[in-house]
């Protein structure tokens, strides 16, 4: 059997799309869709039969779990036998280990794997104190989302997690992206930005303390202002807290006009 090369791509920050050799591999059943999810979320990694397990039962897995867990798997491998064409073996791309399995072709393109380099790269630049280079690899970071992660995927424990982790780690690229924004002097081009994310994350200290730098300076003092009330008002009804010290000192200084707000 000779081995031909295999081309995978795959999709998962937004609806799942998993294709070799260009042809789509993604199962139609929730369960065989849990299954592909899970193995390309870490592909190039083993991933064992209790996590999957765990994915598809929770803590309630049926006495003929792994018996069913073989056939989802045989499913997938069916559907990417089918994509590599005659003779080709489909356990090399979708490998059984001793304690799991893994996914074993490395993607051609795996848009979260470019996700996290485009954000290493760019906080790097950052701290070159390269603003310019640093927004434009965060930007393009931001740019693979098409919606949320795994959108179209019924979640168990594990994917629900993970889904949750990509999603924290795309507002904190978002919020560097448009801290090296603010520091480039774009705080107008922002604004608007800024102000539907503070509604949407109305805890979320860091983009509520970028809306009021943004607001004092394009001359809207009083709206930053009442930004900072929105934010403590929260903070108080749904968690008891005030906000930060860094937080308050933002306030102040907005108060006084501080000279240290203006940008340079």
């Amino acid at each position: 059997m000779s081995i031909v090369p295999v081309e995978m791509r795959i999709e998962l920050l937004g609806p799942l799309s998993v294709r070799v050799n260009d042809m789509p591999v993604m199962p139609d059943a929730p369960k065989p869709r849990q299954v592909i999810a899970l193995l390309a979320l870490n592909a190039g990694h083993v991933v064992t039969v209790a996590t999957l397990m765990e994915e598809l039962w929770g803590d309630q897995p049926p006495r003929s779990a792994r018996t069913t867990l073989q056939t989802y798997v045989l499913d997938c491998r069916r559907r990417i036998a089918a994509a590599m064409g005659l003779h080709q073996d489909p356990k090399r791309v979708l490998i059984r280990r001793h304690d799991g399995y893994l996914l074993g072709s490395v993607a051609d393109h795996n848009d979260v794997r470019e996700f996290e380099r485009l954000a290493r790269a760019g906080r790097t630049a950052v701290e070159s104190d390269d603003h310019r280079l640093a927004a434009e690899l965060m930007g393009r970071a931001l740019g693979l989302w098409r919606g949320p992660a795994l959108v179209d995927v019924r979640k168990g424990r594990v994917l629900e997690l993970e889904a949750i982790a990509l999603e924290e780690t795309r507002l904190a690229v978002l919020s560097r992206r448009i801290e090296s924004d603010l520091a480039l002097g774009r705080h107008a081009d922002v604004l608007g930005e800024l102000m539907a994310l503070a509604a949407r994350h109305p805890l979320n200290e860091a983009l509520s303390a970028q809306l009021i730098m943004a607001l004092y300076r394009t001359g809207n003092t009083a709206r930053a202002l009442q930004a900072f009330g929105r934010l403590r008002s929260t903070l108080v009804d749904e968690l008891g807290i005030e906000p930060s010290a860094q937080l308050q000192r933002l306030q102040q200084a907005v108060l006084s006009r501080d000279p240290s707000l203006d940008a340079a």
